[in-house]
C-alpha cells in the first residue's frame, strides 16, 4: 500500500508539473514562478525556430530531406499551434463531402498518445483503425481523434502511423483510395500536399505569438503563407479586424472561411440514450474535460445549463481511470449536480466498466460553415477535379 501511495504521489506531482507548464505555455498562470519559468524557456524558442526554419529550407530545396509525391491526391488539414483548433470535425466534414462526390477517402493520423499494439491489426507499423466497414481498434490503441473519426465515418479508411508516407502507400495499395487526408499534417513535410487547409482558432489564434516551448506556435505566424485555404474556427461572431489583417498580411491569395462548432445532440456516454439541446435548461449541471482549449466548451455548457454547480479541467488527452472518476462524480453529487457533461473527445477515454452515480452525457458537435460556404464547396470541387498527375495547388514548402 505504501509503495502504491508513493507511486500515486509521484504521478500527482508529475500531473501538477504538466499543468504548470501548460499554464505557462498558454499564459494562464501569471504567478511569479510561472513568469520566471517562461523567461527560462524563451531562449529555447529561438532554438526551435532555427530547427523549423532549417527543416523547411532543406525540404523546399530538396537538399538532404526530400518530399515524396504519392499516386493519390493528398489534402492536409492542420494548424500553426498546438491542438485545440477543431481539426477533427473539419476532417470529418471534408471526408463526408468527398465521399458524397464519389471519392474513396483515407484519413492518415499520427495517432498521438496511442498505445503501441503488436497484433495483426496493426499491419506492421501502420495501424488500421477502420477498414471502412469496421472499427478495429479502441481509443487507447488508436488515439482519441482517429477512433472518433473511425466511429463517425463509415466507409472511410482510418490509419495511424508516424510515417505517413508509408501509411499513404499502404492505403493506396491495400484499399485503392484516391484521396488521402492528413489529419494534423501541416508540419509533416515528407509527403507532397496538393492542398493545405490551415485552421486558426478565433478565440486564441496564435497564443502569445511565441514558438514552442515558450508559446503554443509550431511555426512562425508568417507561415500562414503556406495555406491554400484558411479556416477560422470557433467563429460564432465576426472575427476582429486584427486577425483578418494578420492573415491577409501573410497570405493574400488564400480564401478565408469562417466556421463554428455547432451542438447537435447530447448522447449518453457508453449508452444509447439521446437528449435534445434544451436538456440542461432546468438542471443543476456539472462538467469536466481534458482538451487543449476548454474555454469555448465550458462557456457553451454554461449558457445551456440551468445552473452550473461543478467544473473540472484535466490535461489534454488525459486518460481517465475508474477510481478517479468515482471521486470526481461523488464530489459533483455532493455539490448538487443532477447531470454531468463532457466532450466527445473525452467520452472515448472513459472506461466502459465505469458506472456513474449521476447520468453522464457528451455533447455531439459538428462543423458548420458560417461564412464562405461557396469557397468550401470550391475547395471540395477542386480536389475532385484534380488527378494525381495533375498540377498541384500548393507545394509542400514555399519560400520562407
Amino acid at each position: 500500500m505504501k509503495h502504491q501511495s508513493g507511486l500515486d504521489w509521484v504521478k500527482q506531482k508529475w500531473n501538477d508539473f504538466e499543468s504548470f507548464v501548460e499554464g505557462v505555455l498558454y499564459d494562464r498562470d501569471l504567478s511569479i514562478s510561472a513568469r520566471l519559468f517562461g523567461l527560462i524557456l524563451n531562449p529555447f524558442s529561438y532554438i526551435f525556430y532555427g530547427i523549423v526554419w532549417s527543416r523547411l529550407l532543406l525540404y523546399s530545396k530538396s537538399f538532404l530531406l526530400h518530399t515524396t509525391r504519392l499516386d493519390c491526391l493528398v489534402i492536409v488539414v492542420g494548424n500553426l499551434t498546438m491542438g485545440g483548433t477543431g481539426k477533427t470535425p473539419v476532417v470529418e466534414r471534408l471526408s463526408r463531402e468527398l465521399q458524397a462526390k464519389g471519392k474513396k477517402v483515407a484519413v492518415l493520423s499520427r495517432g498521438y498518445k496511442s498505445k503501441e499494439e503488436n497484433s495483426s491489426k496493426t499491419q506492421g507499423s501502420t495501424k488500421v483503425v477502420s477498414d471502412g466497414h469496421r472499427v478495429l481498434l479502441d481509443s487507447e490503441e488508436a488515439g482519441d481523434e482517429p477512433y472518433m473519426l473511425a466511429h463517425n465515418l463509415p466507409g472511410v479508411i482510418v490509419l495511424t502511423d508516424k510515417d505517413r508516407v508509408r501509411a499513404g502507400k499502404f492505403a493506396i495499395k491495400e484499399f485503392g483510395v484516391d484521396v488521402l487526408i492528413l489529419d494534423d499534417g501541416f508540419q509533416y513535410l515528407p509527403i507532397h500536399a496538393d492542398m493545405n487547409l490551415l485552421l486558426v482558432d478565433q478565440l486564441n489564434p496564435f497564443g502569445n505569438r511565441k514558438l514552442l516551448p515558450r508559446g503554443i506556435l509550431r511555426e512562425p505566424v508568417r507561415h500562414l503563407s503556406r495555406a491554400s485555404y484558411v479556416l477560422v474556427t470557433k467563429s460564432e461572431v465576426e472575427p476582429q479586424l486584427e486577425l483578418l489583417e494578420t492573415i491577409r498580411r501573410h497570405n493574400r491569395n488564400a480564401e478565408i472561411i469562417r466556421c463554428a462548432h455547432k451542438p447537435k445532440v447530447f448522447r449518453e456516454v457508453n449508452g444509447k440514450i439521446e437528449q435534445k439541446l434544451n436538456f440542461l435548461y432546468e438542471l443543476h449541471v456539472g462538467m469536466f474535460s481534458g482538451i487543449a482549449s476548454p474555454r469555448g466548451f465550458e462557456q457553451l455548457i454554461h449558457r445551456m445549463s440551468g445552473e452550473l454547480r461543478y467544473k473540472k479541467r484535466f490535461l489534454d488527452h488525459h486518460r481517465y481511470e475508474k477510481e478517479e472518476l468515482d471521486r470526481l462524480f461523488q464530489q459533483a453529487k455532493n455539490a448538487g449536480v443532477e447531470v454531468m457533461v463532457t466532450t466527445e473527445k473525452d467520452a472515448v477515454r472513459i472506461p466502459e466498466q465505469f458506472k456513474p452515480v449521476i447520468p453522464l452525457y457528451y455533447l455531439r458537435m459538428e462543423i458548420e460553415i458560417v461564412e464562405g460556404y461557396e469557397d468550401f464547396e470550391e475547395a471540395v470541387s477542386s480536389i475532385c477535379a484534380l488527378t494525381p498527375n495533375g498540377q498541384p495547388l500548393l507545394s509542400t514548402a514555399q519560400s520562407l
